[in-house]
């Protein structure tokens, strides 16, 4: 486990600077940075003072529950042909044909999120249309750009930015709004 990587996404999820974290947790910069780069590990109890700091529990922090693949590129879609209907289906996420989703149109401005929402039973996929998204999953941030898309299931608080705006299809089920 990379530990000093979680940590390192977390403080930056949080919006925070090493030394403010340093400073929130009483300990030095250096040490964060050197944790951060994997050089030294924390006691137990420092690392509790910094999971809490950075809004977070051990048992999150540890729980090594992978989200699986969230973003797909054009490289992971595939076609199927029917020459009888004389149609192409582009399967953009697999085996989503046996999910069941209500879609919404969404468009983030410059610098706009959508709400954090907290964990819920369903899926949820996004299209991205223009732009490029952040898709935070719990202490997880995956990056979307245009003609690429998302699924995951909401297990965790979750929620999308956009530093220079987005147009996206969003699709949830069930709705969770």
């Amino acid at each position: 486990m990379d530990i000093g990587g979680k940590i390192r996404s977390l403080r930056v999820m949080n919006g925070l600077t090493q030394e403010e974290l340093a400073n929130r947790t009483e300990l030095s910069k250096g040490f964060i940075s050197q944790l951060e780069h994997n050089l030294t590990s924390p006691s137990i109890e420092t690392l509790m003072d910094i999971l809490q700091c950075l809004g977070t529990t051990a048992a999150e922090f540890f729980n090594d529950d992978s989200d699986g693949q969230i973003v797909f590129r054009s490289a992971d879609y595939f076609e199927k042909n029917d020459s009888d209907l004389h149609n192409t289906v582009h399967w953009i996420i697999p085996n989503a044909q046996k999910n069941m989703m209500e879609p919404i149109r969404l468009v983030l401005g410059a610098g706009g999120s959508t709400c954090p929402d907290n964990p819920h039973e369903g899926e949820e996929f996004g299209y991205v249309l223009s732009g490029s998204v952040e898709i935070h999953l719990g202490s997880k941030i995956y990056r979307a750009g245009r003609g690429e898309s998302f699924y995951y299931t909401p297990k965790r608080k979750h929620w999308l930015t956009s530093a220079k705006g987005a147009a996206l299809i969003w699709v949830s089920a069930p709705p969770s709004f």
